[in-house]
């Protein structure tokens, strides 16, 4: 995941997202758990893409200082596709 402003398309583009949230803040796992009154497992789960509970989500979300938007989806881009399987103009 490149930006924070990238399209977050699945559980690990969302994990990803958070956990470099969590290292631009400098704060550890057990920080962020701390912090977010969860145990470091719920963050663990959150940064890995698996499944965790919406509460424990926003809270985290909450420390991180970080909301969602829901957007209609529509089809990814040629370049999203491309940045997704690491495909190159030669590949296709």
């Amino acid at each position: 995941m490149s930006s924070m402003n990238d399209e977050i398309r699945l559980p690990s583009d969302l994990g990803a997202a958070i956990k470099a949230a969590r290292q631009s803040a400098g704060l550890s796992i057990k920080e962020l758990a701390e912090q977010s009154g969860r145990v470091r497992d719920v963050i663990y789960r959150l940064e890995s893409g698996k499944d965790t509970s919406l509460t424990s989500l926003f809270a985290v979300l909450a420390v991180l200082k970080l909301t969602l938007r829901l957007e209609p989806a529509g089809l990814p881009t040629l370049s999203q596709v491309q940045a997704r399987f690491g495909l190159d103009d030669e590949d296709e």
